[in-house]
């Protein structure tokens, strides 16, 4: 991996912090692979190659489809996501774009609808989560490499 600063040797402690939050997220009840659906989507909404190729090869070993990999940008025109899934990458793009998008309460019932409150609040710590590892990692240039 090609980096700009050694961010893990310089601030253990934040970074410590957020593998923390990283293991909460892998607890929760929100299904595996949307989760890596949502990286992918904030890794592509975001412009993070980095994040983009270690989600899509991990949602790859988890059993995800070619299919829905590629077309995640475009789930809302594909039958082949399920409502909860929509729904939830929805949100994705609502809270990563949160100055343009804020999260209506429209939106809101229609989560709720699929997930309930504790289940919502793991979506949206979900989503924060990986915003910020894609913005440590464009921040600190890392880049996607070859395997």
């Amino acid at each position: 991996m090609s980096q700009r600063v050694s961010y893990y040797e310089i601030a253990p402690e934040g970074m410590k912090i957020m593998m923390e939050m990283e293991k909460y997220t892998k607890k929760t009840t929100i299904d595996r692979n949307l989760r890596e659906l949502i990286k992918i989507r904030v890794a592509q909404i975001n412009g993070c190659a980095y994040c983009l190729n270690m989600h899509t090869a991990d949602a790859r070993k988890m059993g995800e489809t070619e299919q829905r990999l590629y077309c995640v940008s475009a789930w809302k025109e594909c039958e082949f996501y399920t409502e909860a899934e929509k729904v939830a990458l929805e949100l994705t793009e609502h809270v990563t774009l949160i100055p343009t998008k804020r999260v209506p309460d429209e939106l809101y019932q229609r989560v709720r609808e699929h997930y309930d409150e504790r289940q919502y609040v793991d979506l949206v710590l979900i989503i924060n989560q990986i915003n910020s590892w894609t913005r440590i990692s464009i921040a600190m240039g890392n880049k996607a490499t070859a395997k």
